[in-house]
């Protein structure tokens, strides 16, 4: 697992929501190998210096968000277009832990 960077520790440490759910994805994510920072004020992981993916927190969802999702094979059929200009990102949206963990298989595969 790539190391834990105190700046998305702090991060977290300040959310007044989803935080639960943030962390989770942290974890998934550092699994995979990624390197973590912040990067527009959310958790951001890369490889290679490359944006793989951003955590997002909204008011009615938490995100994952593939910079490069519209190059991904959606076997699962769960990326969304987060807006009608978006062109390259894809996000995954949770609403519990639960959904999460029940997906970690399918978002390590996709990460």
């Amino acid at each position: 697992m790539n190391t834990i960077n105190p700046k998305v520790d702090v991060y977290l440490s300040k959310a007044k929501k989803w935080q639960e759910e943030m962390e989770t994805l942290r974890m998934i994510i550092l699994d995979c190998q990624l390197a973590e920072e912040v990067k527009w004020g959310k958790p951001c992981y890369s490889f290679e210096e490359n944006n793989i993916v951003i955590i997002q927190p909204f008011k009615e969802y938490c995100a994952l968000l593939f910079f490069k999702g519209v190059l991904l094979k959606d076997t699962n059929g769960i990326l969304i277009k987060p807006g009608e200009n978006t062109q390259a990102g894809r996000q995954i949206r949770f609403t519990n832990v639960r959904e999460i963990v029940e997906m970690e298989t399918i978002l390590k595969a996709y990460i």
